[in-house]
């Protein structure tokens, strides 16, 4: 089969991007040719296809660049072009969209449509109910308003508190509209229920809709012992929404040592005796922390839809301390893979940390549980079903 996948970034950015690049080397495991469709970035992976990329945009306030940053979302020339190109080269007979808003468009699943070929698209944020994408006004606390009325990003000047980011954002909701993008798409796949559930109370139709989880390439975790040491851990990105704030100030409360993994924009995060800032790690440094820690920390303030850093922790054998909210209660058994706690709740996350310390755990069941249900083998039957309807 021939597939064309398309995500806005080609390099390891974030969840969107991993995804897009492990859906590719399975894909091409299993003997299907695969091209990408991407927009051109410095970090970018080599790849056959870049010529087609349309060139790199970056979003800016400047009145200067008023008329460049309105083009792309609302869809360019140049996307259709490079896109429509690429169509005619590969002839794919799908079209696998995952991340594309603003920097490609839905222009290009409107002209896949109008081919004749199938859309399957990969809901991996808000961003066909939520001009902002995260469900967060202005990015603070979580808001589902623009599901009905996409007017709200400007009320409340959603997007930097930006008036001017703002009216883009909401000019690119107006453009791309429910029932262009359900005409348009096949079939929509929502990595938990949770976004299942916010995609039809968005009007979306239920029928359009599969639940597919997040998967992990099994190669990358092989391991055969499980001994813990006496830390916890958090791996992600550090910013606000994702609780790194609320984790902080409970862990200076605690004797227990904490070591957090990832980078952000967050400066003043304060420094604590039992806090340990590792940075951002390739993978190898990463799974060796996961794999000893205790239990790892997921503080979310925001509608996580299907995070990888839960997934991942789950299949080294090691449980998962969870805010209550978005996906992330569907990924962990409470007393058995692991706890939930009330997001933004700094007591609570402070106790529940104590009960994980103690609580015993079978990290090996946990292991074997989530390697069964998220392997890459698992997930590329699920989706050649898709395909293949």
């Amino acid at each position: 089969m021939k597939i064309l996948l398309s995500n806005k970034f080609y390099y390891n950015r974030g969840g969107d991007c991993i995804y897009t690049i492990n859906v590719e080397s399975l894909l091409k495991s299993k003997g299907h040719e695969v091209a990408i469709f991407s927009m051109q970035h410095p970090d970018n992976f080599d790849s056959p296809y870049s010529k087609y990329f349309p060139s790199e945009i970056k979003f800016s306030p400047s009145p200067l660049k008023f008329l460049e940053t309105m083009r792309r979302p609302l869809g360019s020339k140049e996307v259709k072009t490079k896109f429509s190109r690429l169509l005619d080269d590969f002839q794919p007979e799908i079209v696998h969209l995952n991340n594309i808003h603003s920097q490609l468009s839905p222009l290009i699943a409107e002209i896949a449509y109008n081919r004749g070929i199938n859309v399957v698209w990969t809901l991996h944020d808000y961003k066909l109910l939520c001009p902002r994408y995260d469900c967060l006004r202005n990015g603070k606390e979580t808001c589902d308003r623009c599901f009905t009325d996409k007017k709200q990003v400007l009320k409340n000047r959603c997007m930097k508190n930006s008036c001017l980011a703002s009216c883009i954002a909401y000019q690119e909701a107006e453009k791309w509209k429910k029932e262009k993008l359900e005409k348009y798409t096949t079939l929509f796949i929502a990595p938990s229920q949770f976004m299942a559930n916010k995609m039809i109370s968005g009007g979306f139709n239920p029928n359009k809709i599969s639940v597919l989880n997040n998967f992990i390439d099994l190669d990358k975790i092989k391991k055969t012992a499980y001994e813990k040491e006496d830390y916890y851990c958090y791996v992600g990105r550090l910013s606000p929404e994702k609780g790194i704030y609320t984790l902080v100030k409970a862990a200076q409360q605690l004797p227990n040592k904490l070591v957090i993994v990832g980078s952000g924009d967050l400066q003043d995060l304060p420094l604590h005796e039992n806090i340990e800032y590792a940075g951002r790690l390739q993978w190898p440094k990463v799974k060796e922390i996961l794999e000893k820690a205790r239990f790892s920390v997921i503080p979310s303030e925001w509608y996580e839809n299907n995070p990888l850093s839960v997934i991942e922790s789950l299949c080294l054998g090691t449980p998962v301390l969870g805010a209550n909210i978005g996906g992330i209660p569907e990924l962990i058994k409470e007393n058995i893979s692991g706890n939930l706690f009330e997001p933004g709740n700094i007591a609570a996350l402070k106790d529940s940390i104590k009960e994980m310390y103690r609580q015993s755990f079978d990290y090996s069941a946990i292991a074997k549980q989530a390697q069964s249900t998220y392997s890459s083998e698992k997930y590329y039957i699920d989706l050649m079903k898709f395909y293949n309807k």
